[in-house]
């Protein structure tokens, strides 16, 4: 069996990751394919806690001067719950616990986020879905997943993406984009490059995280991620 470089991950899943063809709602042969990768690095021994976006359902930004930033950014909190507790549902359904934690208190679904709680269900073998992003507006689910990734002590984060890598720029626009191999958190921030935004490549940075951003859709990517592969685009000092 391979051996695990990472112990203790975060992975960040997008909402549009578990997107239908249309880029909305949840895809179940996708959620499917995302949970049996996710058990299966459970398996291998990781400790591992997922950051999930809400973008197929909603995103602040989607708002206009018409609605209230802090109302718009509430709204997408709550879009990943519903990702959150449909991952939870496709996960225990292949034999894993899970517990889901929210940063906004609604405890008739999901725990509120307490770290002790968390890391003890982690060091039980559970994976611990972590919902609402920060819990505040302004702050996007990137933000969320480097603030969890330094609470939890995790030795890496990886990036789960509908792109194999970090280019220097769209390569759905741009055919001739160039992809990064690595790069400092610096370069990505001096570049402007979208890998993250610039607070969680910054907070990444200072609590000296490893960043792996890699294509979801590829086979078995988080399994090679996890154990070091070299697969799509690694960030770190």
């Amino acid at each position: 069996m391979a051996q695990l470089k990472f112990k203790r991950v975060i992975i960040k899943i997008s909402g549009e990751a578990l997107a239908c063809e249309n880029g909305a709602g949840i895809d179940h042969n996708k959620l499917a394919k995302v949970s049996e990768q996710i058990v299966e690095v459970k398996n291998m021994g990781a400790q591992v806690g997922v950051v999930i976006g809400g973008g197929n359902f909603w995103r602040g930004r989607q708002a206009d001067e018409e609605m209230n930033r802090s109302t718009a950014d509430h709204m997408g909190m709550l879009a990943t719950i519903i990702n959150a507790l449909a991952l939870q549902d496709c996960i225990e359904r292949k034999g894993a616990e899970v517990r889901v934690q929210t940063a906004l208190t609604i405890t008739k679904v999901a725990e509120p986020y307490i770290l002790r709680k968390a890391l003890r269900h982690l060091e039980k073998g559970r994976i611990v879905i972590f919902a609402c992003g920060t819990g505040n507006p302004y702050f996007s689910t990137d933000t969320g997943a480097a603030l969890r990734a330094a609470e939890i002590g995790a030795d890496a984060l990886l990036l789960a993406k509908n792109v194999d890598g970090v280019y220097d720029s769209d390569p759905k626009l741009n055919p001739d984009a160039v992809k990064f191999d690595s790069l400092t958190y610096m370069q990505v921030i001096s570049k402007g490059l979208k890998a993250m935004d610039t607070t969680a490549i910054t907070m990444c940075m200072d609590n000296s995280i490893p960043i792996i951003a890699f294509s979801l859709n590829e086979e078995g990517s988080i399994k090679r991620a996890i154990t070091g592969e070299k697969i799509g685009t690694y960030i770190g000092k």
